[in-house]
């Protein structure tokens, strides 16, 4: 699958190298235009209609990426985010299941971002209706990032798109392998192929707890805890799960403080 792209950044230099890694390592892109602000890339969208926009989210003020993304009626495309942020910038990416590279921008994880695109577009082509959820997830993110927001909503990318959820809707996730299996207080799972470590990561630690290697508990569902034969908490739905030995004594302390 070919995808038609264009790149948004004020720097003409970063959109040059950017083109230029893209020429090189990734035939799969069609190169249609280049915007140096948001006015001009507004109007490449509505005239070209691209598939992707590769968009820096600091020109130079940090808004106008997501300024950009406001002004558009028809969405149907995807965006990359090209960015210098880091550390708790990433856990709101990775929350938000949206794509994105960091500069210095690094050819290997520029690849793993087209192969994730093409695998998106193809799901997107089938179900179009997901570029609502895809874009509400964007406006989450601009809320976490611009309004410093603390945001409750998780985004999942399954084979049909994209789900939004709450955290509160949570009991608690189980590692399965190198995926996470999330389960809801209604009774419900939905497995995620994101790591447990990703979870722990982009959950509110004020709600959740990592209790052993591979469970994370909602602490609002706890209904009792117990160190007959081990160490066990039992939740509201009667789940019970083991709380590993070496998280006892902070796990304790976690529930005293509630």
């Amino acid at each position: 699958m070919e995808l038609r792209a264009i790149i948004v950044d004020d720097e003409e230099l970063a959109r040059k190298n950017l083109a230029l890694m893209l020429e090189r390592n990734c035939p799969e892109i069609d190169l249609i235009g280049e915007a140096s602000d948001i006015d001009e890339a507004e109007s490449i969208i509505k005239s070209a209609q691209p598939d992707v926009v590769f968009l820096d989210i600091r020109m130079p003020s940090g808004s106008e990426g997501f300024d950009l993304l406001e002004r558009l009626e028809n969405r149907n495309f995807l965006v990359v985010f090209v960015t210098a942020f880091k550390d708790y910038a990433i856990r709101a990416f990775q929350s938000n299941a949206v794509h994105y590279v960091l500069k210095p921008i690094d050819e290997d994880d520029l690849k793993i971002a087209v192969d994730k695109l093409i695998a998106t577009k193809e799901t997107f082509t089938q179900h179009p209706e997901n570029y609502d959820n895809y874009f509400e997830a964007l406006q989450n993110l601009a809320d976490r990032l611009i309004h410093n927001k603390t945001n409750s909503k998780i985004a999942i990318s399954h084979t049909k798109g994209v789900k939004i959820i709450e955290d509160d809707d949570l009991a608690y996730l189980e590692a399965s392998g190198n995926c996470s299996m999330l389960y809801f207080k209604d009774g419900t799972r939905y497995l995620d192929t994101r790591t447990l470590k990703v979870y722990e990561s982009i959950l509110n630690t004020d709600k959740f707890y990592r209790i052993h290697k591979s469970y994370i508990i909602n602490m609002d569902m706890i209904k009792e805890y117990v160190s007959e034969d081990g160490y066990t908490v039992i939740l509201k739905n009667k789940i019970e799960l083991p709380v590993a030995r070496n998280r006892v004594s902070a796990f304790l302390k976690t529930i005293k403080e509630m």
